[in-house]
């Protein structure tokens, strides 16, 4: 995790479903989508590289969240377009767990 990242609340950690999605938007422009499987949370930029759709509409399955509109799957972790036709990655951010609170640092670990 980043040393002097500046965290910011985004959600409740019982607002995000067990293996699923909650879309939020930090700083009335940042749109984030928190993921929760496996037991953790997740934050990718809420915006397919290929299309510029919303990923936070698409299904969660091993660690990855497919793109709604044409298929393209990204890592949750790496945030690395996973197939065509999406070839870039999306920018991804790191999580930390305050008691029942999700924060996110808003220093994007790829871009």
């Amino acid at each position: 995790m980043s040393e002097g990242a500046r965290w910011v609340k985004v959600a409740g950690l019982e607002e995000i479903p067990d293996e699923g999605v909650l879309a939020v938007e930090v700083d009335d422009e940042t749109p984030i989508a928190l993921v929760r499987t496996e037991g953790e949370v997740f934050a990718v930029r809420d915006v397919c590289s290929h299309a510029e759709v919303r990923l936070s509409e698409g299904e969660v399955e091993d660690g990855t969240i497919e793109c709604w509109l044409h298929g393209s799957c990204f890592d949750l972790r790496s945030g690395a377009a996973i197939n065509p036709p999406a070839t870039q990655p999306v920018p991804t951010y790191d999580v930390k767990i305050d008691g029942d609170d999700v924060l996110v640092s808003l220093d994007e670990k790829n871009s």
